[in-house]
């Protein structure tokens, strides 16, 4: 495998070590990321899929979901694989252009993806406090500019973080322990003053982040208050029941996000090991999850994915049958 290996002094790149402590044992770790990643892609391109085919489909809250499979697929093709080459076949190395970029693609898809929940909290919003406006509030081209602004915040947020690294002096040793290029793990490789490069990514991150949580919150306590108010039994579930995909997703995003960025950043005490496990599984779990939870949770979504469903032709189980029957009439005979 030497034949593989980028030494780190090679002044233009970078290598990442994929989980410190735990390399032999990556051969194995890499069956989980693999198998995470294709559930992931195989679930998002269906979603994509069903809902350019129908026509029925093309609706808000599916166009939303589109648009969170894209960010979902974008995001962890950004990072898995790399990891898988690093497992295999032990290439450790990567330019600095391609770190940077791996890391604004990666972290602009984070931001996207909270932008898309907000924007997903807010539909349900208008679905149950006023149905009665849900169409002409929501209409296919309001949520097509609701995208183009998500995506104009994450880039000119995201934007000057590889900026500022790229102004850096990096030091000799250039080896990130990591499987991919991390905001700040790529600016503890540099010789210089990273006070701002901190500074920023923290900010970004909890404020963007409380910004996201705050507008989430409001939109699920007047949901709430709105769905007290209802007096029948079967409306109140109802109304429950079309905010449970959501709030399945945003549970499974946001707590392990916050997890993953607060250990990185805070504790010191943890293992390195842990943080890269806690970070790899917060880009590796919802994509993987969230076309399950919406496929179980909302049935018209679920009867037209059911219409692709491997399953035998009509005509060929017709046939089967005929042959079975004239089986049995020779064997009476």
């Amino acid at each position: 495998m030497e034949v593989f290996n980028l030494t780190s002094s090679d002044p233009s790149t970078f290598i990442l070590m994929g989980i410190p402590a735990l390399e032999p044992a990556h051969v194995w770790i890499s069956i989980p990321f693999a198998m995470f990643y294709i559930i992931s892609l195989l679930g998002n391109f269906t979603l994509l899929f069903v809902v350019g085919k129908e026509q029925t489909l093309h609706k808000p809250m599916y166009l939303m979901l589109c648009v969170l499979a894209l960010v979902e697929i974008g995001t962890s093709t950004s990072i898995v694989p790399k990891a898988l080459c690093i497992f295999w076949f032990n290439l450790k190395g990567i330019t600095v252009s391609g770190c940077l970029t791996q890391m604004f693609f990666l972290h602009a898809g984070t931001m996207m993806h909270s932008a898309v929940l907000v924007t997903m909290a807010f539909d349900r919003y208008v679905a149950i406090c006023n149905p009665l406006r849900y169409t002409t509030i929501l209409t296919n081209a309001r949520i097509a500019k609701l995208g183009l602004v998500g995506l104009t915040r994450s880039v000119l947020f995201i934007l000057p973080m590889p900026l500022l690294l790229s102004r850096q002096p990096f030091c000799a040793n250039r080896i990130i322990p990591h499987t991919y290029c991390n905001h700040m793990a790529v600016a503890k490789m540099s010789c210089g003053d990273i006070t701002v490069n901190r500074i920023y990514g923290l900010v970004t991150a909890f404020v963007i982040m409380g910004l996201d949580l705050m507008l989430i919150a409001l939109s699920y306590s007047l949901i709430l208050r709105s769905v007290l108010r209802i007096s029948s039994k079967k409306a109140y579930q109802k109304a429950l029941n079309t905010c449970t995909a959501h709030l399945i997703v945003m549970l499974i995003s946001y707590p392990t996000g916050l997890l993953s960025t607060l250990t990185y950043r805070l504790g010191e005490g943890i293992a390195p090991h842990v943080h890269i496990i806690l970070a790899n599984f917060y880009l590796l779990i919802p994509p993987m999850l969230n076309p399950i939870v919406y496929g179980a949770k909302n049935k018209e979504l679920r009867d037209k994915m059911g219409k692709y469903s491997i399953r035998p032709p009509e005509d060929t189980a017709v046939y089967l049958n005929e042959v079975a029957f004239h089986k049995n009439q020779l064997q009476c005979a």
